[in-house]
């Protein structure tokens, strides 16, 4: 039998995020830089039924029933993207990386009482308007097979102004649906219980530095509150895309909106000022 890792936050998650820094310095961002060629793998991986409760709590979710929420794989695999991002063979610099992306896939639901073998690994390099993005692929298995895999995009930003954008094109706000308060400390309440501790979501006194007058939310908390509204408990495979906009700046209210299989979370003193847009598909 073999001893399952626990996923969650850790002492060497963090140390692996301080190391991240380190290796960072240096680094010249570039989309023909190759990719490191290894995919760090934990093997059953036990789901702590304390921690995905008290992530569940503080992204919305229901109570922890028969599967874990959506989003939760996305945690168990966050300790190996670290790992792998934080080497000094990774092109891009593990601090001030930006998610503006995700898509996972769902292909059924994780149960609390498996333990499955997490993979990840580097695949797309590519030049972006504003510097450089690599996509992080995290997978599931059970017995060999993907249950749950995301794809998730980071953006290193490089110095330099950014070429000018086109013009928006003119859409219509979905339907708004809720208006969430979101208080000061959600950026260290969701580092608390996904391990995710970068310091743009921590204090203003980090974010600062970073370019940010006060902290940010995370991505993937936006991304999971969402998906705690959108995605049917009862749903097995499922595919949720999403695209994360304009920072979160804590605090604030924000709206969420969703009208047939589309979501947005928008800002609610500024209602063109889009945070994240999304969509969700049952397989």
């Amino acid at each position: 039998m073999r001893r399952g890792f626990v996923g969650g936050t850790s002492v060497p998650l963090l140390l692996t995020l301080a190391k991240g820094v380190l290796t960072g310095f240096g680094k010249r961002p570039a989309a023909d830089a190759p990719l490191p060629a290894e995919r760090p793998t934990a093997p059953a991986v036990r789901v702590d039924p304390g921690r995905v409760a008290a992530y569940a709590r503080v992204c919305g979710f229901p109570a922890p029933g028969t599967a874990v929420p959506l989003t939760y794989p996305h945690v168990l695999g966050f300790p190996l993207a670290a790992r792998l991002m934080a080497r000094r063979r990774f092109p891009l610099p593990l601090l001030g990386l930006v998610h503006t992306a995700i898509e996972i896939t769902q292909h059924r639901p994780l149960l609390p009482s498996e333990t499955p073998d997490i993979t990840v690994h580097a695949r797309e390099l590519r030049a972006h308007r504003r510097g450089v993005e690599v996509v992080v692929v995290t997978e599931a298995r059970i017995d060999g097979a993907v249950v749950w895999e995301d794809r998730s995009t980071y953006l290193a930003r490089t110095g330099g102004p950014a070429p000018t954008a086109a013009p928006p094109e003119a859409r219509r706000p979905l339907p708004e649906v809720a208006r969430w308060r979101l208080a000061a400390d959600l950026g260290r309440r969701h580092a608390a219980v996904s391990g995710d501790w970068n310091p743009l979501h921590v204090h203003p006194l980090t974010a600062r530095p970073l370019g940010f007058p006060r902290a940010i939310a995370h991505g993937m908390w936006t991304v999971a509150r969402c998906a705690a509204e959108v995605v049917p408990g009862t749903a097995r495979g499922v595919v949720l895309r999403a695209r994360f906009a304009a920072p979160v700046l804590l605090p604030t209210t924000v709206v969420h909106a969703a009208d047939a299989g589309a979501f947005e979370l928008r800002s609610a003193d500024d209602p063109s000022r889009l945070h994240l847009t999304g969509s969700v598909r049952l397989l």
